[in-house]
């Protein structure tokens, strides 16, 4: 009999499953749920950077997702081995002593602060600050140097620390705290303890300050000065982590029932999206695999001979076992990537919405056409032009910091910034520096790698911007100077999860031995042109200048 996984990856908008062929990686069924209360904006205020989502959207889309591949596959339910899922983070989830999620309880069903906050939610950066503040001067152990020395408002504890001041209702009924992929995976477990629940090695390392050298989360002391509340919560969290090798539980006799599956089903430990991207991507030593979507993350593996004791600055952490259990995973990322572009095709659609579209002349059906095709071509267009402007003609000089900036030197407190603009400019001029700027943001990642000794002679790019645009994959080998192939997959995440969920079960030995045989191959390769990276360079400094400009008035 042959032998199934299924990876379950949940992204920004929507929660895709996928049934795999443990043998070679073969995508058997897929499904993709989009959440329908995000969807709507609900318990969202873009304006105050607070980003909301209520677990029934992450609940109904595991059962929907997972129901329909296991159906249409019409595969036996005894052949499916293992389950992994892979989340967004730092996205943590306040719940109660049982596990239930705080919105799923009467009286917080509709509180914003008692949903799961997600990753881009930068309501704590004041938090943030707080925590670097007293990690750089308390006189102890510096709890930070592990996620590169700066705490970022993205992560678990500046979040916590934040709602739990705000709303005295949440912080007095949330028993414990777990980030989505160590919900998601204890929700399906058919152990219900909290105490000896695995939780993810990779997001405690990565968003948490767990590390090994000072016996877990940091302690009490320190805690205690940013709030006693703190201290309370770590004594109901954890001490010991896991790898996503490794498994969690069965899966329950409810949810084997509700899913059509049996309990023999094994679930690993859960992981973060862009880290199982990378496994699904084949990642191997000195390779950079950026994650490109909404933002991006950038994640490299070296054995530990190779760091050694030396700490990255800058990074989003470095945590043994994160990615590939042996090796150091190091992980930095963008705020905003596709969300930079996505948010310039808002600002031009604000006539076509606002004029083109409520006026009375088209009929509804005009109106619906004439969206679609304008939905088809917008960004190919805007692509087009924008390839075709050479590089000695006055282009404006653009920040990538429309939602702050997460490496190198995490600040959530920036804001882009646009110069040289002049009568000149037009759209595809703007578009154009912007697809710059975002990667001008690539290789300043990349140089901080390599400044701190972390080689990269590889770089592979997956997601829907690495697979749908080329002029912004063939303006990233400029900009970087290396080539970059991109991983054939649509769904190199959830392939990764599915990775972890075949060694879980024991159908490979390791994680490397499974990629070899699950792993995405590539479909494209993009080379830098010799004719262009010198113009590219300069264009590099002008987005210096403006970076160092703009920090010093922020």
């Amino acid at each position: 009999m042959k032998s199934y996984v299924i990876g379950l990856d949940y992204g920004s908008d929507s929660v895709r499953a996928v049934l795999i062929d443990s043998e070679n990686g073969k995508e058997i069924a897929s499904e993709v749920q989009w959440y329908s209360r995000w969807k709507k904006g609900a318990y969202c205020k873009a304006s105050i950077n607070q980003f909301r989502q209520h677990p029934l959207d992450h609940i109904e889309g595991l059962e929907t997702t997972i129901k329909s591949i296991v159906s249409k596959s019409n595969t036996d339910a005894a052949s499916i081995k293992a389950i992994c899922i892979d989340t967004t983070g730092s996205s943590p989830v306040p719940v109660t002593e049982d596990g239930t999620p705080l919105a799923l309880v009467k009286g917080f069903e509709e509180n914003p602060n008692a949903m799961m906050v997600l990753w881009k939610d930068h309501t704590a950066i004041g938090e943030a600050n707080e925590i670097n503040a007293l990690a750089a001067n308390w006189g102890g152990e510096d709890f930070t140097k592990y996620e590169g020395g700066i705490y970022s408002s993205e992560w678990f504890w500046a979040k916590i620390l934040h709602v739990i001041r705000e709303d005295e209702a949440v912080k007095h009924a949330a028993f414990t705290w777990m980030e989505h992929c160590d919900l998601m995976t204890y929700l399906l477990i058919d152990n219900k303890d909290l105490k000896s629940f695995k939780r993810s090695r990779c997001a405690a390392g990565h968003k948490a300050m767990w590390h090994e050298s000072w016996g877990g989360l940091p302690e009490d002391a320190f805690l205690e000065r940013l709030d006693p509340a703190l201290v309370q919560l770590k004594h109901r969290l954890y001490k010991d982590t896991y790898t996503s090798d490794e498994i969690a539980g069965n899966l329950s006799q409810e949810w084997a029932n509700r899913l059509g599956l049996t309990t023999d089903t094994v679930i690993a430990v859960g992981t973060f999206d862009a880290h199982s991207g990378a496994v699904g991507a084949k990642i191997d030593n000195n390779t950079l695999v950026r994650v490109m979507g909404t933002s991006t993350c950038d994640i490299i593996v070296s054995p530990k001979e190779n760091i050694g004791t030396k700490t990255v600055r800058g990074i989003c952490g470095q945590v043994d076992g994160s990615v590939i259990p042996g090796l150091i995973g190091l992980e930095a990322g963008q705020s905003a990537f596709g969300d930079v572009l996505a948010w310039f095709k808002d600002v031009l659609y604000w006539p076509i919405d606002n004029l083109v579209l409520s006026s009375n002349i088209l009929s509804a059906e005009q109106k619906e056409d004439l969206k679609e095709e304008i939905d088809t071509t917008f960004i190919k267009k805007l692509s087009e032009q924008a390839a075709a402007i050479p590089l000695s003609e006055s282009i404006p000089t653009a920040l990538d910091w429309i939602n702050g900036r997460r490496t190198p030197d995490a600040n959530q407190e920036l804001k882009a910034a646009m110069s040289n603009l002049s009568l000149g400019t037009r759209a595809p001029h703007i578009f154009k520096a912007l697809i710059n700027a975002i990667c001008f943001g690539s290789k300043k990642i990349v140089d901080r790698f390599e400044e701190e000794g972390v080689r990269i002679d590889t770089v592979i790019g997956i997601g829907g911007v690495a697979r749908k645009s080329p002029f912004i994959m063939q303006t990233l080998a400029n900009v970087l100077n290396k080539p970059i192939k991109v991983a054939e997959s649509d769904q190199a995440p959830a392939l990764g999860a599915a990775i972890y969920a075949a060694v879980a079960a024991g159908i490979y030995p390791n994680v490397i031995e499974a990629s070899k045989h699950m792993g995405s191959d590539f479909e494209a390769e993009y080379f830098p042109e010799s004719d262009k990276t010198e113009d590219y360079k300069v264009l590099m400094d002008s987005y210096s200048e403006l970076s160092t400009f703009i920090e010093s008035i922020n």
